[in-house]
């Protein structure tokens, strides 16, 4: 009797290869910094751009597809959800590194980080929780086509937004973190575009 083999590159299988790999990498950079300080802050820097991309992924699924309908973005629209729970999985572990900083080296925590970037960076996370445990069907007859498209709207650009926040704010330290804020501003302008021409003419 033959038997089907899983594709990992899609579904549930791609969101497990996205945490195992992920976890392993979380994991690498402890070891791999230069002391225990180093290497916490290394996989939080990680994590962050692993965030990143993963959110950027599911944040311009829709709007690639419609904008650009091709194999990749049928791809990322099918997978949407999952390159979503990738990306909450991601910025778990990169709260668990944070947490590491804070209650084994709190010094250079607090010289890292202040409280308004906490309060900021709360609500968002606030928000990839709920988009998380929402991420199912049976979430969508619980609280209904329109509650749960305003919440998953709503909460994807709180995120956007945190994302802008937290690297615009340290440009002045370094240009290169001008790069994930044109990312974002990029992708706010092909959803934009992509629902504008999603509108019937007048």
């Amino acid at each position: 009797m033959s038997q089907t083999v899983p594709d990992i590159r899609r579904g549930s299988s791609l969101f497990g290869l996205i945490a195992i790999a992920l976890t392993l990498m979380a994991a690498g950079a402890l070891w791999t910094g230069a002391d225990a300080v180093e290497g916490i802050r290394l996989s939080i820097r990680m994590t962050a751009r692993s965030s990143l991309l993963l959110f950027a992924c599911a944040f311009a699924a829709a709007p690639l597809y419609a904008l650009w309908p091709n194999d990749l973005t049928t791809w990322l629209r099918r997978n949407r959800r999952w390159l979503g729970l990738g990306f909450a999985w991601s910025h778990g572990l990169h709260a668990m590194a944070i947490l590491s900083l804070y209650t084994t080296h709190p010094a250079t925590f607090w010289q890292l980080t202040n409280i308004r970037s906490i309060v900021t960076g709360g609500i968002a996370y606030l928000f990839i929780l709920l988009l998380a445990i929402t991420s199912f069907d049976r979430a969508v007859l619980w609280l209904g086509r329109r509650k749960w498209s305003w919440l998953h709207t709503t909460g994807a650009w709180i995120i956007w937004g945190s994302f802008i926040f937290t690297n615009g704010k340290r440009i002045p330290q370094s240009l290169w973190y001008a790069a994930p804020v044109v990312l974002m501003l990029t992708l706010a302008a092909l959803r934009l575009i992509a629902r504008v021409r999603r509108q019937p003419s007048s």
